[in-house]
């Protein structure tokens, strides 16, 4: 394997990553396509992108289809496109990609782009994991309690990987029982990939073509087919409706304010407090109850936020103090005291007052 770990990230070559966006989401009840629903204050599908390159993949392609416009919109030249005019499965969206790897020859990591909690690590670790075992291909599993809804991992008696059973064409209480699921993501060579393509076939209730059954057909032809179990299943947490994007929302939350703690900064109580990902806050700054710090906001050290603060895209300065107040896209300067009951609105500028100290945490 050719790789090397440079600042924690694992660089490695010949790694094309394919996220799948083109479905519409009608779960979500919305006119929006589902991957472009902002969660932790940007779209869901700029999570699975971004996770992809920090762990080493440099080039992805994006499956587009619904509002294929207001994708490529969105995430601009930093992609390349692919595009899926009619949603006939997972297999025929991977195959819209051909043209764009014709000549690659190297592994292709396909993932979603509603599952967008996956760590970079976790891609990272599957992706050497899988050009380690010199596997055709591999699946990522995880075992949840409930597996209804989900694909389920049939295993040959020997352990190894036989098939994948979807959940409208689950016929038996064994496969039923099954908690192993398949997470939806997988590793190919590129070469196996778009060879077993050719020989994905309709057959089944939904009248889709399967990506999974492309490992089968591997397998069949002798070739290897790796299972990868993911520890922790939330990692997999697909969106397809409201509730889903609510619970995601809460995991990045709590990752955000774990992150934030780890770093010297006190969250008085985290569950009443809301953070975004992209948010920096420097150490021994406190945050209060029912504060929402958001977008690309900054934080200095020794600040005292909250209680009842919103601050969207804001620059705070060291030992700033801000209480009961709103603000948007301003400049809070290094000791300044804002509020109680300020609006700072866009292009606002608070500096310090010589007269008025940051109350002491």
């Amino acid at each position: 394997m050719n790789a090397m770990k440079d600042e924690g990230v694992l660089s490695l070559s010949l790694v094309a990553g394919i996220v799948l966006a083109a479905g519409m989401g009608t779960r979500m009840r919305s006119r929006l396509v589902k991957v472009l629903h902002p969660l932790g204050g940007r779209p869901m599908l700029t999570y699975p992108i971004e996770a992809l390159r920090r762990a080493g993949v440099s080039r992805v392609i994006v499956v587009v289809g619904h509002q294929a416009d207001k994708v490529r919109a969105q995430l601009g030249d930093a992609v390349e496109y692919a595009y899926q005019a009619e949603q006939l499965g997972t297999a025929h969206a991977v195959l819209q990609a051909r043209e764009r790897l014709e000549d690659f020859q190297g592994t292709v990591v396909i993932t979603y782009g509603d599952t967008p909690l996956y760590r970079a690590e976790t891609y990272r670790r599957f992706i050497a994991g899988h050009r380690e075992s010199g596997a055709a291909a591999s699946i990522l599993a995880t075992v949840v309690s409930d597996p209804r809804g989900y694909g389920r991992i049939v295993r040959t008696p020997g352990g190894d990987f036989h098939s994948v059973v979807e959940q409208k064409d689950i016929t038996s209480p064994e496969v039923e029982a099954i908690r192993e699921i398949n997470t939806g993501t997988y590793c190919f060579e590129a070469q196996e990939l778009f060879a077993a393509l050719q020989h994905v076939h309709a057959a089944n209730n939904q009248g889709e073509y399967y990506l999974p059954d492309a490992l089968s057909w591997l397998r069949a032809s002798g070739k290897p087919v790796r299972i990868d179990v993911l520890d922790d299943p939330v990692e997999a947490l697909g969106i397809n409706d409201r509730r889903q994007l609510a619970e995601a929302e809460a995991v990045l939350r709590a990752r955000t304010l774990a992150r934030l703690m780890e770093q010297g900064v006190t969250i008085v109580d985290p569950q009443s407090t809301y953070v975004h990902p992209d948010v920096e806050v420097g150490p021994d700054t406190v945050i209060y109850p029912f504060t929402s710090l958001e977008g690309a906001t900054r934080v200095g050290p020794h600040c005292s936020i909250g209680p009842n603060v919103r601050l969207v895209d804001v620059k705070v300065g060291a030992g700033a103090s801000i209480q009961a107040s709103v603000a948007v896209q301003s400049v809070i300067d290094d000791g300044a005291v804002v509020g109680p009951f300020a609006h700072l609105t866009p292009g606002s500028h608070a500096r310090a007052e010589a007269s008025r100290r940051p109350r002491t945490p």
